[in-house]
């Protein structure tokens, strides 16, 4: 937003409340998008500026631009580069040339905010159907050496490397003190003039970031991501195409087996816990030690999607962890129904295999799971399911924590999703 010590000129108000009032569209009607567009403070860009731009720090734009588009269009093109910065492309060009990176990066963007439903400008977007679902790495090398595609916004993310890489840190040092020195930027703008904005020069491009700079920008968008993702999808406001986008970006490149022990240490504790006791216990709430370790629920999809080898192993990492963490594991199978013989209990020093009297095969549900938790007044540390996520989902989470161990590309509308390679 424009801090109130820059009050702009009457020219440009209608501009900013044009912004304003697609931002607020944004978050009532795209949350997740919405929240994303926020991090980016609005700026006025110089001449340099014809359309729109974003260095991953702020929104920057050409009044005449932004006049001559509608609210919808003005919703697009802020989605448009708070997306470039979520996606990460300030920092996975790598050598890539710029010119066609930012072509790949645009039709990436471009074609998911068309099929979530948003309005592009009449001219200049870059969304070639035949890339639908692929990334930017993997549109670039389709993208001709000649292409005569170009970006219709500004990356300034960096430099081009065509024409000199980056600027060294003396320059870029010299550019911070001219900006500051008795109010004077580098062509003798006012304090005022590069304030405009949010209190930063804006009639400048933005001096190039550090790899340090872009690689700190990278992780902050990182968080963003998912803190928007999450509340999205707790209002059930996050499409089935953003979530297993988002999913994918954030999948964890750590071995499911090393995510599963952290996740088992992190809910150990040797303690005091205020954790709600059972109906037998009465409704008072006291203090309890936990120093006897985990209660896990682990569940098996037996739907018939995952394999008995990859049950075995899950079941004989489950065994290993048990030990380790002091943990009683209770083990269910479910396809559309908890098995009947379910289910089969498991204390620290038990040896634990798979059941070879497994029954399943038919369709998937994990609600029968969260009923049995609820109807035998179970209280979790935690529950793992290891499934497909190919199924139907409970409307809304337990009160515990969940871990969804996933192979395959399925999504999940809450808890910690863990992708198995």
């Amino acid at each position: 937003m424009f801090e109130k010590a820059d009050q702009p000129d009457a020219t440009l108000q209608p501009i900013l409340t044009k912004l304003a009032a697609a931002r607020t569209r944004l978050i009532m009607e795209r949350p997740f998008l919405g929240a994303l567009v926020m991090h980016l403070p609005l700026k006025v860009g110089g001449e340099w500026c014809t359309t729109t731009g974003t260095d991953a720090k702020a929104f920057y734009f050409n009044p005449k631009f932004v006049d001559n588009l509608s609210l919808a269009q003005t919703q697009f093109i802020l989605a448009h580069e708070a997306m470039h910065c979520a996606m990460g492309h300030p920092h996975r060009r790598n050598h890539r040339v710029k010119r066609r990176w930012d072509v790949a990066c645009d039709h990436a963007v471009n074609l998911m905010l068309i099929e979530e439903g948003l309005k592009p400008p009449l001219h200049g977007i870059l969304a070639d159907q035949n890339f639908m679902t692929l990334s930017a790495e993997e549109i670039y090398p389709l993208i001709p050496e000649d292409t005569p595609e170009e970006s219709f916004d500004q990356h300034l993310f960096d430099s081009d490397n065509e024409q000199g890489g980056s600027p060294d840190e003396n320059e870029r040092q010299d550019d911070s003190e001219g900006s500051e020195a008795g109010g004077q930027g580098k062509e003798g703008q006012s304090e005022a003039e590069q304030q405009q904005g949010s209190g930063s020069q804006a009639s400048q491009k933005p001096n190039e970031m550090s790899q340090t700079e872009r690689e700190e920008l990278s992780e902050q968008w990182k968080n963003r991501l998912a803190a928007a993702a999450q509340a999205a999808r707790q209002a059930g406001k996050l499409s089935q195409s953003m979530m297993r986008w988002v999913d994918g970006l954030l999948a964890p490149s750590l071995p499911w087996r090393a995510l599963l022990a952290r996740f088992f240490a992190v809910n150990q504790r040797d303690d005091y816990s205020w954790r709600r006791p059972s109906r037998r216990e009465g409704d008072a709430l006291l203090p309890r030690l936990s120093s006897e370790g985990l209660e896990v629920i682990a569940v098996i999809d037996t739907s018939g999607s995952i394999g008995d080898e990859e049950l075995r192993q899950f079941v004989s990492e489950l065994d290993a962890l048990k030990g380790q963490v002091r943990a009683k594991v209770t083990l269910l199978a479910c396809d559309n129904r908890v098995a009947d013989k379910s289910p089969w209990e498991y204390e620290p020093w038990d040896t634990m295999e798979l059941p070879t009297d497994i029954e399943g095969g038919g369709g998937t549900d994990f609600r029968p799971v969260f009923d049995w938790v609820e109807h035998e007044n179970r209280s979790p540390n935690m529950l793992v399911y290891f499934t497909d996520a190919a199924g139907e989902f409970p409307k809304l989470p337990p009160n515990y924590p969940v871990i969804w161990l996933v192979k395959g590309k399925g999504v999940v509308p809450w808890g910690e999703r863990v992708q198995l390679n």
